[in-house]
């Protein structure tokens, strides 16, 4: 054994104990730290000859690399959807790395029916019935890139084709329809070659919203002549957090033949809450579903569960037919359900902040952001030199510069907001204008933080915030 690896081995409690100090301090300061950091990074060093050992490569890490780790963990990071790490995902995200499970198959350890079991909680969770089964994955668009793998099977099953086979040229042209797509739908066409160009965008309801129009869904279906298709509905848009209509959307297969996936990347949490429920009922009707869980579930990136009541299709598509690695059979191995083969334990993050804080502790995380995106809502809403760009639905406010919004301006504002070290939000255009977005998911976020917003966006803004 190379001797500085020896040297390590010798030491390993001491060097865990080193990093679990590092990180705990890194944890505890998280709130008081910039949320974001702009500048040139370190140049780039030359590939190391020797080893220096973990001691002094960790050294080299907290001097070089971690000033310019953002925030983004923290409660006031509220760009994207970007949910924090609880203290048990934390704790279950270092085990995953030290216990180093081999997810390919099920032979030797017990960390498979872990998994499954997790992902039954999840289905619970959310409000999904016995019929659908699941797999962890990255993220959202690896769900949604498997949920419409699997339509696609689905399609070629009534064309009478076999498209894990014959390949996605055998179907023809194909159409997904829906009314506001989140960018990850075309990316997941363009690789599963249906192509971006065979999106077709359904409109919206009236009045700004983001939701799409069922009656015009439906001439969309009609004007098919029986051609199934694939709809892909929202569940939580990322501007506004507009919900479609699920239920109704889902009847319409009593008229149509189309494979429904459900992008419920974040919006789906709105399960746990009985005040909020009801934007997601019909979700159990879906066909294939995408959650998100490194967002609302607060676990580390990355994590996500996809879903889906044909299993059988999905493994027709993903199986991975080896002699050391076995045909699918009964309850099959995960590496026969999704794009990886190699899969870490992804589940045990989850599993751990699911055991430790419950349906109840997680439904208090999404009520309170809900709560204070609400509040931030309404303290924009009050500064002369912001507003609204629309209601605020749940957990994320869209808004921009009152009078002329213009990109140059908007994109001033976000950077003097960043600048500031309070905050960081992301970028949007919403109906044609350009704005801001706060996104929150965080477990850490309190009413404090959301007042250190609304500080820095009103200095930011030009309109100093009274009282």
């Amino acid at each position: 054994m190379h001797p500085t690896l020896a040297g390590d081995l010798s030491r390993l409690p001491e060097l865990l104990q080193s990093a679990r100090d590092f990180a705990a301090h890194a944890t505890v300061t998280l709130a008081d730290r910039p949320v974001a950091v702009s500048g040139p990074a370190p140049a780039r060093a030359p590939l190391p000859e020797d080893g220096a050992g973990a001691d002094a490569a960790l050294g080299l890490f907290a001097e070089r690399w971690a000033p310019g780790f953002s925030g983004s963990a923290g409660p006031r990071y509220l760009g994207f959807v970007t949910g924090g790490a609880t203290p048990a995902a934390v704790a279950g995200d270092w085990l995953t790395s030290a216990f180093d499970q081999n997810l390919s198959g099920a032979g030797g350890s017990w960390a498979a029916e872990l998994e499954r079991e997790t992902v039954a909680w999840l289905r619970e969770l959310f409000g999904l019935g016995a019929a659908h089964s699941g797999a962890f994955v990255t993220g959202a668009t690896a769900s949604t890139t498997v949920g419409l793998a699997i339509g696609r099977e689905w399609l070629g099953e009534r064309l009478g084709v076999d498209v894990s086979r014959a390949g996605a040229a055998a179907l023809g042209p194909v159409d997904v329809l829906s009314g506001s797509p989140h960018s990850s739908v075309p990316k997941a066409m363009s690789v599963l070659g249906i192509g971006r160009d065979r999106l077709r965008r359904v409109p919206l309801l009236p009045g700004n919203r983001e939701a799409v129009d069922v009656a015009a869904l439906e001439s969309a279906l009609a004007e098919r002549d029986g051609r199934p298709a694939i709809v892909v509905a929202n569940a939580g848009t990322v501007n506004t957090v507009d919900f479609d209509d699920l239920r109704a959307i889902a009847a319409l297969k009593e008229a149509y033949d189309f494979w429904l996936h459900v992008d419920a990347a974040f919006g789906g949490f709105a399960a746990l809450s009985p005040e909020y429920a009801a934007l997601v009922d019909g979700l159990d009707a879906a066909d294939s579903v995408c959650v998100d869980l490194h967002k609302w579930l607060n676990v580390p990136y990355d994590a996500a569960v996809q879903f889906t009541r044909r299993r059988d299709l999905q493994v027709k598509v993903f199986h991975n037919a080896s002699p050391y690695l076995g045909l699918p059979a009964g309850e099959p191995d995960f590496l026969h359900l999704t794009p990886e083969n190699s899969r870490r334990l992804r589940a045990l993050p989850a599993w751990f902040s699911l055991v430790a804080y419950g349906r109840a502790g997680h439904r208090e995380i999404v009520e309170r952001n809900v709560a204070l995106a609400r509040r931030l809502g309404a303290g924009i809403d009050a500064l002369p030199g912001l507003r609204l760009l629309a209601p605020v639905r749940l957990n994320v406010v869209c808004f921009t510069l009152a009078g002329d919004a213009t990109q140059e301006r908007v994109d001033a504002l976000a950077r003097s907001v960043t600048a500031s070290g309070e905050a960081y939000l992301t970028p949007t255009v919403y109906d044609g204008v350009p704005g801001l977005r706060a996104a929150f998911s965080n477990w850490r976020t309190t009413e404090a933080d959301t007042e250190r917003v609304l500080q820095a966006l009103a200095a930011a803004s030009g309109t100093p915030r009274q009282g």
